[in-house]
């Protein structure tokens, strides 16, 4: 089966801007992925000059605040670790293995990775360093390169935005039929990674598989 990947750009992130930027993320390809008539809800950023468009659907809501949290616990255990979150939309086939038992076959058709490079800022100083006779107050300097860095991620968010319409467009012909679920959104699950994970490398190799052989589930 064909399963078309997306890697989208990395974003560097600070930790407090994590869950608004996964959030626009994660309801923009769940928006274009979404089935038959859906109320769509505009979205303001609060950190960002940025607006998008999610299903005013509280169960998807509820599914993807989860999801978020878990990547933030991963990467607070999991601290200077790249740490990836990935969307999967499938179609689920039913198989008699035998007689007492059914195998079931999730058919990924599409998969989203989503790359968060999280800084992590050094320790606050006094500003009082032994070796430095600054004349520019160091406080205003950290505010103009903060400015600077949010002006940065902004536009790379907006260049991520950008890549998920682009994508959705294009890619068009591995996208299966409406199935006879109940949801505004075809099947879909969503999988964290870190790479201190001693099986972050088994992971990245399943997936490959995916994209041509499905993987069985009992």
């Amino acid at each position: 089966m064909n399963c078309e990947v997306c890697q989208l750009k990395e974003l560097d992130v600070e930790h407090f801007e994590i869950r608004e930027v996964l959030g626009c993320i994660l309801h923009t390809i769940l928006f274009h992925r979404a089935l038959g008539l859906v109320r769509p809800k505009d979205v303001d950023l609060q950190l960002f000059e940025i607006t998008y468009v999610q299903c005013a659907d509280a169960e998807l809501e509820k599914k993807i605040d989860e999801k978020i949290g878990q990547f933030i616990d991963r990467v607070d255990k999991h601290p200077n670790k790249k740490t990836q979150i990935c969307l999967s939309f499938y179609e689920v086939k039913s198989k008699q293995a035998t007689w007492f038992t059914n195998k079931v076959e999730r058919l990924h058709w599409e998969q989203w990775y989503i790359n968060l490079n999280v800084a992590q800022l050094p320790k606050a100083h006094s500003g009082k360093s032994q070796h430095s006779k600054l004349v520019v107050d160091p406080g205003e300097v950290a505010l103009e390169e903060r400015d600077v860095r949010r002006a940065a991620l902004e536009a790379s968010l907006r260049e991520v935005l950008f890549q998920i319409i682009k994508f959705v467009n294009e890619k068009r012909d591995h996208v299966p039929p409406i199935p006879n679920v109940e949801g505004v959104s075809f099947p879909y699950e969503i999988t964290i990674s870190s790479s201190s994970d001693s099986a972050f490398g088994m992971d990245m190799f399943k997936r490959m598989l995916q994209t041509g052989h499905p993987t069985m589930l009992s």
